[in-house]
């Protein structure tokens, strides 16, 4: 809603095309709050170079980075209601055997980084998706304690507060990387 999500997507494309014959595309899924509720809120506007995306045009894609804020611990109403939207695609098993993985948004510390995750799993499960995580994958990061960050074995985070913090660098690292071994992962598994 305030961005950190985009600016995690950002950062992530930067490090899948890092990986040579990689391609990341962003795009957004559909709003479902009213224009003024979003104006009351401070919503700041899209940016207008990402486009919505439909149900449909997950069947181009070979992997996919789902990014999204938490609610009470699991995945954003709108993130929610577009995985509602992909029934054809489940009918079909069109993602069947697709890698996908995950990045977050969340208020607090305690907001659920990594139980927003860890529930969405069941969408990728039903499509029968393969789920990658990053584990530890980052490294020394991954550790850091003199600084809040957010991210986790799941997949990057960023703590948004009130939706004024900014991301730290180590968070934007985080999904820099992310994109990184998930276009690694992607590469391998296609060139198989």
């Amino acid at each position: 809603m305030y961005g950190h999500v985009e600016k995690l997507a950002k950062r992530m494309k930067k490090g899948v095309e890092g990986v040579e014959g990689v391609e990341a595309v962003l795009f957004r899924v559909p709003e479902m709050l009213p224009a003024d509720v979003l104006e009351l809120m401070k919503v700041p506007p899209k940016d207008p170079e990402i486009p919505e995306i439909t149900a449909a045009e997950l069947a181009t894609a070979d992997g996919f980075l789902f990014g999204f804020p938490a609610r009470y611990g699991c995945m954003a109403a709108q993130m929610k209601a577009f995985f509602d939207s992909t029934g054809q695609l489940w009918k079909e098993q069109t993602l069947a055997g697709k890698p996908a993985g995950f990045f977050v948004s969340t208020g607090t510390q305690g907001g659920g980084q990594e139980t927003t995750a860890w529930t969405a799993i069941t969408q990728l499960a039903h499509h029968g998706m393969l789920f990658v995580p990053i584990g530890y994958t980052f490294g020394a990061g991954m550790f850091k304690m003199d600084s809040i960050r957010g991210g986790s074995p799941y997949g990057a985070g960023v703590y948004a507060g009130d939706g004024t913090r900014e991301p730290s660098e180590t968070e934007l690292a985080l999904a820099e990387h992310q994109g990184k071994y998930m276009a690694g992962v992607i590469k391998r598994l296609y060139q198989a």
